[in-house]
C-alpha cells in the first residue's frame, strides 16, 4: 500500500477520535462532578498540540501523534472492561488503533520514499 493510504486511515482515526470525545464529554454524557471544559481540556487539547504538522504530512508530528494516541487506547480499554455500556469504549479503541497504526505506517513507508 501506498504510504498516502496509511496516511488517510491515521486521518480518519483522528477525526473519529476528535469527534467521539467531544460528542461524549458534552452531549452523549457530560460529566457530573467536573466543569465540561476543564474535562475537554484533559481529554481534547493533547490531540490538538502536533495537529498543525500532522495536518501537513509532518513526519515528526505523525509519529508524535501515534505516541498521543496510547493513552486514549488504554482508556477506552478500562472503561470498555468497567462499564456495562461498551459502544462507546470500544468506537474509542477503535479509532485509536486506526490512528496509531495508520500514523506508524505512515511514517515507515513515507520515511522510504524519502
Amino acid at each position: 500500500m501506498n504510504a498516502r493510504h496509511y496516511y488517510t486511515l491515521a486521518l480518519t482515526g483522528y477525526v473519529g477520535l476528535f469527534s467521539l470525545l467531544m460528542l461524549w464529554n458534552t452531549l452523549i454524557s457530560p460529566p457530573e462532578k467536573l466543569p465540561v471544559a476543564l474535562v475537554l481540556i484533559f481529554t481534547v487539547s493533547p490531540l490538538l498540540l502536533p495537529l498543525r504538522g500532522f495536518i501537513k504530512g509532518n513526519l515528526k508530528s505523525s509519529s508524535w501523534m501515534a505516541y498521543l494516541s496510547m493513552p486514549y487506547f488504554i482508556h477506552g480499554s478500562i472503561e470498555a472492561y468497567a462499564r456495562t455500556e461498551r459502544l462507546l469504549p470500544s468506537l474509542e479503541v477503535l479509532f485509536s488503533l486506526m490512528l496509531f497504526l495508520g500514523c506508524t505506517l505512515f511514517v515507515r513507508y513515507a520515511a522510504r520514499n524519502q
